[in-house]
């Protein structure tokens, strides 16, 4: 006999269906030694113009990663039912105790959201988040856009990116397709075809493996947002909102034409490298260099004495140096350095019209 899956703890005050504005909270019930009967308390707005497609925005899925949180707040206090067609869900710091610490996983739990997935009613504040989004939040949604960048311990080439789905089927090629075509509309200085070293449990994986058109961002990092990365963020998500057909401008304007992006591939784990030895770290390459096979890409340098070699890591393919490790010291097992290829094809190089980004989504 299957056991029933408890009811989610967390209490939405907004009505995803009614219409107009709404600025409330998703309330989880915390009790902890300064508030016995507390909350987690997440801030959300809904806004819905009329029928249509539902966009869910979503950002601080890391809690040091501040891009997303800032566009959206923003778009939140700015967007107008009357430029919105279906509906948006807006949710600037999805793991917000995160957030509030400026930490990647959650003081409460040390949960990390985005490894949390499908999460658990019953389980710690982290996997109720995970649930609420999981059962209630993403079966809502037909366009799933989540920011993210490299928070304290990464740097990131500005990008926007979507996964190679797996599975064959034209479903499944027709859902991959819809999210480059909004990858494209995001216009980014990078557009990426990314690939996860890590996709257990990630909210990427739950939203795709539902059918959603999913898209995610890398826009800076080193805990810390700037005007250029903050102007991509807010420019990139009104583009995707249009192209998903979310909204609509006054008087229905022609789009203007598209930032030029460069596409990049991350085709396997050889864009990777790793230190397997700790110390501090002195890059060979900033970002946006190119780097041939084999070529040192850093060196660490021993904490512990003087006189003593640093050792290299090296490339082991070639491409342009698209991440790379903050702060300077580098502990073993640490991600140093993440390669990508420049895509070569002009036809993939090219921003979609406005005819290719009608029916994004279906």
């Amino acid at each position: 006999m299957e056991a029933t899956l408890r009811p989610s703890p967390v209490l939405a005050t907004v009505d995803y269906d009614r219409p107009g504005v709404q600025h409330g909270f998703l309330r989880l019930p915390y009790s902890r030694d300064d508030s016995a009967w507390g909350s987690v308390v997440i801030p959300i707005t809904v806004i819905r113009g009329g029928e249509g497609p539902t966009a869910l925005l979503t950002g601080a899925n890391h809690g040091d990663e501040y891009e997303g949180p800032l566009a959206l707040f923003d778009l939140a206090q700015t967007l107008r039912p009357d430029e919105v067609v279906g509906r948006v869900i807006i949710v600037p710091a999805m793991n917000y105790p995160a957030f509030l610490a400026g930490t990647r996983t959650s003081p409460i739990d040390r949960g990390n959201l985005n490894r949390s997935f499908p999460g658990r009613p019953d389980g710690s504040v982290t996997e109720k988040i995970a649930d609420y989004f999981q059962r209630v939040l993403l079966p809502l949604a037909d366009v799933v856009l989540d920011f993210h960048s490299g928070g304290k311990t990464l740097d990131f080439l500005p990008f926007c990116a979507a996964h190679i789905l797996p599975g064959e089927g034209p479903e499944v090629r027709a859902q991959e397709e819809r999210a480059f075509a909004l990858v494209r509309a995001f216009a980014a200085p990078f557009s990426v075809r990314m690939l996860e070293i890590d996709a257990i449990g990630m909210y990427d994986t739950a939203a795709e493996e539902m059918g959603k058109v999913f898209v995610t961002t890398e826009l800076g990092g080193g805990g810390t947002a700037t005007a250029r990365t903050v102007r991509i963020a807010r420019e990139g998500l009104r583009r995707v909102l249009a192209a998903a057909g979310v909204t609509r401008g006054p008087g229905a304007p022609a789009p203007a034409p598209l930032p030029p992006t460069r596409w990049l591939d991350m085709p396997d784990a050889d864009c990777f490298v790793f230190a397997e030895d700790g110390g501090l770290v002195e890059f060979l390459a900033d970002l946006g260099d190119s780097v041939a096979a084999g070529d040192p890409v850093a060196r660490l340098w021993p904490l512990g004495r003087t006189g003593v070699a640093p050792s290299e890591l090296t490339a082991a393919r070639a491409g342009v140096l698209c991440a790379r490790h903050v702060p300077g010291i580098v502990k073993p097992g640490d991600c140093v350095a993440v390669l990508a290829v420049e895509v070569a094809d002009a036809s993939q190089l090219e921003g979609p019209g406005p005819r290719e980004l009608e029916g994004v989504v279906p």
